[in-house]
């Protein structure tokens, strides 16, 4: 099991971190708030603890920027129904502090509104964490703002816009939904960043 990788960041998109360390380039996948906290931190040494992922068919892994973070990811996936990829949207859909607030406190309207759950499968995850959920400890560095300052509005442009679509396909939605939701949040709103956008996408596909 790999515990942590520690190297350069290479390459940053929404769901992706690309980690150089002793000369190979690992892929690890991301949430939007590891995506925010690692939006400086281009060409610089950082650190992921990981899960790995291993089937017949694919071998991923999955990065954070704590230990907490990390073993909210992997308590979800303890739930029937919740796979890796379920439980990368619930915590690119809400902060941990705040996946942990929705579940400690039975709020299984909000956590409905993540794609691929639906009420009966938010109902579970309450039901099977919601007493575990309060014993891991995020640590008051975990509570990240998904505003970055870099962004501004002259900057939500085509390729913005671009990133988030990319991002969500990457996710698993069709291009061309992904595509028409982008579109919408844009138009009603030009300022919005790379991560709000696909925090809102995810809600509305």
């Amino acid at each position: 099991m790999i515990d942590y990788i520690r190297g350069v960041l290479t390459d940053l998109t929404p769901t992706l971190a690309v980690i150089e360390a002793a000369g190979v380039g690992y892929a690890v996948n991301i949430t939007l708030p590891s995506n925010s906290s690692l939006q400086t931190s281009e060409n610089k040494e950082v650190k992921l603890f990981t899960t790995e992922i291993i089937r017949e068919d694919t071998h991923d892994l999955f990065g954070f920027t704590s230990r907490g973070e990390r073993s909210l990811f992997e308590l979800l996936m303890t739930v029937s129904g919740i796979g890796a990829n379920t439980a990368r949207m619930i915590m690119s859909a809400f902060t941990a502090g705040e996946a942990r607030q929705i579940i400690a406190t039975g709020n299984s309207r909000a956590l409905s509104q993540v794609k691929g759950l639906g009420p009966k499968t938010a109902q579970r995850v309450i039901v099977d964490l919601k007493d575990k959920v309060l014993k891991i400890d995020l640590g008051a560095d975990n509570i990240i703002d998904s505003i970055n300052d870099d962004y501004t509005s002259s900057q939500a442009s085509n390729p913005i816009k671009d990133e988030a679509v990319s991002a969500l396909t990457m996710l698993g939605f069709s291009a061309a939904a992904s595509q028409k939701v982008v579109d919408k949040i844009y138009k009603d709103n030009p300022s919005v960043t790379v991560e709000q956008a696909i925090k809102q996408a995810l809600k509305m596909l």
